[in-house]
């Protein structure tokens, strides 16, 4: 195992992109999953896949098919270059990998904040899809058991109560 591992997890508008930028503004090594590591597959058995079957609903079936490779995860987490990383990301496939993190962080937000925030990315992939999105917030549903995180506040202070649960 690496040093120290942190997974940072949460809905589509809860942060984790900016968290992660924060993080690594502070000179903190971060993965970004959603970037370098997700793709469309079966979270079981991590096989990628092409694309939903026919008649399926893209967003909805594309949601819960956005996984990480558990053997990526494992050799990053196990790189012992860093004192600590941040896996920052959604995946669906997190149960295959959650035992690699000394702790699992889950951003959480208000339905008026995360309406707000919404309404200023309105052409990112998956986001025309509004009802799905705060379906999942409300629901819970694809999240990991963690230490919620409320990030109706600063981008810096939402890291600094991160960073004050790492020790």
């Amino acid at each position: 195992m690496g040093i120290k591992n942190y997974l940072i997890e949460g809905g589509s508008g809860t942060g984790k992109t900016s968290v992660a930028t924060e993080l690594e503004r502070r000179g903190y090594h971060v993965v970004h999953g959603d970037r370098v590591l997700a793709y469309v597959g079966d979270p079981e058995t991590g096989q990628a896949l092409a694309g939903p079957p026919k008649g399926a609903d893209r967003i909805v079936w594309g949601y819960a098919h956005w996984i990480w490779p558990v053997d990526k995860v494992g050799a990053i987490a196990a790189d012992t270059t860093y004192p600590v990383t941040f896996f920052c990301g959604g995946s669906r496939n997190f149960h295959k990998f959650l035992n690699l993190f000394d702790k699992v962080f889950v951003l959480d937000i208000d339905v008026e904040t995360l309406n707000r925030r919404l309404d200023r990315r309105p052409n990112e992939p998956g986001f025309e899809e509004r009802a799905l999105v705060l379906r999942y917030h409300d629901t819970r549903e694809y999240l990991p058991a963690g230490i919620s995180i409320n990030t109706a506040g600063t981008v810096p202070s939402v890291v600094d109560e991160i960073l004050a649960q790492l020790t």
